[in-house]
């Protein structure tokens, strides 16, 4: 058995101008439309219709119709639109339109499509799906192709999950972009310069979806994106992306993202090209180790004449700690590393260079558990309280506790951090 389908353009279009009735144009220029066809309509003409051409700067343009900069090269950007599309220019196009002017995606592609249908089944009487195409970049491969931005009256995706192949085995990850090979194999009979706005697939089998959700399946949900940033937008955010969780999941941590942070601590400066960072992870005597701790504070606090009120309300600053399911207490070890200067001045600057890298090494932890998808807390207590920690933990004397971070996954996602403005922070001379 042969199978196939064939694919054509829609010659004689003329050009759409703003208010036009594109099922009309369609429907005298393709009379012959079938049951079962699938009308595929380049987005511009759509746009064009539907006013969505615009005499605006282009740049001002792609900025009011992004909602999230995804990268950034020179003057080109890839953008998330308010469509969720994740695209170059925000689908901002100056091509094939008058000098000074700029396209934008249709307002709600889905509803265009579905307009179209409506239209053509009134004009026509034929029961044909409608796709309308945008042309897009793929991040891992070089050309453009066409994709479905919105449809009507077709299964956009084709989910093969469950299905078994000639050979027996159970399909468990193929999903096929269905109305985006459509849309591709349109666009070879569109052309990008043949003025040929519209194509017809013919032949190919599918049944149209009694919920018709258009193309937003098509649109990868957030939270399944795997590369939501470029990788130096992903560098940078990883950064800011570091915030201090409060409050923590009972779920457990898995011991190997917290070793893959460690492997970037340790990759921090330091003097004399030294290694002096040591970080003690912390599960089985947290509970030991943080009444310890309580317990030296609330000395401390007595003896400073505190009442069991304020010792109260200021040691459940350390319940953060008892919160979070695993501890890490970073070291610093000077031992064998720093050098001895017989006078103070000297002496000093020596100490506060390792202290200096000790603050890189935890920072460079922090960060890269935020990067893990971990929420930390630096909480300064150990550090207070040296010889507690170092008999708690049977830590050699010269290991120096700064702190204890606490580790897990945060509860709730943290408040928005206004923007600090460099000009409070830097100095020029």
């Amino acid at each position: 058995m042969t199978r196939g389908f064939s694919v054509h353009g829609i010659d004689g279009m003329p050009e759409v101008q703003e208010g036009d009735d594109v099922a009309a144009l369609i429907a005298e220029a393709a009379p012959d439309l079938q049951d079962g066809d699938i009308v595929v309509v380049t987005s511009k003409v759509v746009s064009k219709a539907e006013g969505r051409m615009m005499q605006l700067d282009r740049q001002k343009a792609i900025d009011s119709e992004t909602v999230r900069l995804v990268a950034e090269r020179g003057d080109t950007r890839i953008v998330e639109t308010r469509h969720g599309f994740v695209l170059a220019a925000a689908g901002v196009d100056a091509s094939n339109v008058p000098a000074g002017w700029v396209a934008l995606l249709p307002e709600d592609p889905d509803a265009s499509a579905r307009a179209l249908r409506a239209g053509l089944h009134s004009r026509l009487g034929v029961d044909v799906a409608v796709i309308v195409t945008d042309t897009f970049g793929r991040p891992w491969r070089n050309g453009l192709v066409d994709v479905a931005i919105g449809a009507a009256g077709f299964p956009v995706l084709d989910d093969h999950r469950g299905r078994t192949d000639a050979h027996g085995h159970t399909l468990e990850m193929t999903v096929t972009a269905l109305a985006d090979e459509v849309a591709a194999a349109a666009e070879l009979v569109k052309g990008k310069l043949d003025a040929v706005p519209v194509a017809v697939v013919r032949g190919l089998p599918f049944e149209a979806p009694a919920d018709d959700a258009g193309a937003r399946p098509l649109v990868r949900p957030a939270t399944e994106d795997m590369f939501r940033l470029g990788t130096r937008e992903a560098k940078r955010a990883a950064v800011y992306d570091r915030r201090t969780v409060r409050a923590f999941t009972t779920a457990a941590v898995d011991r190997a993202l917290v070793d893959r942070a460690i492997a970037a601590a340790v990759t921090a400066p330091a003097p004399h090209h030294s290694t002096p960072w040591r970080f003690v992870v912390v599960q089985e005597r947290a509970a030991e180790l943080l009444d310890a701790m309580r317990a030296a504070w609330v000395e401390d606090l007595r003896r400073d004449n505190f009442t069991d009120e304020q010792i109260d309300r200021r040691t459940r600053r350390g319940d953060v700690l008892r919160d979070a399911p695993l501890l890490v207490v970073p070291c610093l070890v000077t031992t064998g590393f720093a050098h001895s200067y017989p006078d103070d001045r000297r002496a000093t600057a020596e100490r506060e260079m390792f202290l200096v890298a000790m603050g890189a090494g935890v920072e460079n932890f922090l960060v890269a558990l935020a990067a893990e998808g971990l929420g930390s807390a630096w909480v300064s207590s150990t550090m207070f309280c040296k010889d507690v920690v170092r008999d708690v933990l049977d830590l050699p004397q010269d290991w120096d506790p700064m702190g204890t971070v606490a580790v897990g996954y945060a509860a709730e996602p943290p408040r928005d951090r206004p923007p600090r403005g460099v000009e409070d922070y830097r100095l020029l001379r």
